[in-house]
């Protein structure tokens, strides 16, 4: 009987453990993407020491509300705890999720790269600022004139007229650079902005800093 007993409680405790073991591999697989590969930052705006670590690559539209939001609440806690302390890089790359507007904008932030890229993050930055209220996201704010008011007061050594150029005219540098980031997209499969890979890892939630601090954390151990 008292062997029995001890059968029964092994079983039971055996069970236990495969489920818990079941649970948390599939609360790990629902909230990230293991990929083949890290996406590749050459030529990418990125911010941070080159010799971190832990590489972190945000897919973005600038007329994504999501991606604004994401640029407020959890860029500010990350170049805090990681990107200013030498342990992570931050790099953008372009999506064109929404039309005409994503490109013209993904187009100007090409051209203030290529000019200013000391004051690329500053510009990033104040193009998010422009989007307006939620309930106003479909009007067509991204125009050049818009995108060169920004330029000036956020990119000083911007040449105006040459960002107008890079925005209108189709076969530039600038153009050739928007157009890797879409062979990007498609080659990662980005389902949705702001799509947040951590060391050719994909977050399924973006705005779970737990996990990413996880990631992060992880990629510098390995780096150990």
């Amino acid at each position: 009987m008292k062997n029995s007993k001890k059968l029964v409680a092994f079983t039971i405790g055996l069970f236990v453990i495969v489920i818990g073991v079941v649970l948390f591999l599939n609360n790990d697989s629902e909230q990230v993407n293991r990929l083949a590969k890290h996406p590749s930052i050459e030529g990418q705006p990125t911010i941070g020491e080159t010799t971190a670590p832990v590489s972190i690559v945000e897919f973005g539209d600038y007329k994504c509300p999501s991606c604004k939001q994401w640029g407020e609440v959890v860029y500010p806690k990350l170049v805090e705890d990681y990107i200013s302390t030498g342990k992570a890089t931050f790099s953008y790359i372009n999506v064109l999720f929404h039309g005409e507007e994503s490109v013209r904008a993904a187009l100007a932030s090409e051209s203030v790269y290529a000019q200013d890229p000391e004051n690329f993050w500053a510009f990033h930055k104040a193009v998010f600022a422009e989007q307006p209220p939620s309930q106003d996201h479909d009007n067509d704010w991204v125009t050049v004139e818009k995108l060169k008011e920004i330029a000036a007061e956020s990119a000083p050594n911007v040449d105006l007229e040459q960002l107008a150029a890079d925005i209108t005219t189709g076969e530039t540098q600038v153009a050739e650079q928007v157009s890797i980031d879409s062979q990007l997209v498609e080659e990662f499969e980005v389902p949705f902005t702001p799509t947040i890979i951590i060391d050719g890892v994909m977050l399924e939630d973006p705005f779970d800093y737990d996990k990413i601090t996880s990631l992060i954390e992880e990629g510098i151990s390995t780096s150990e």
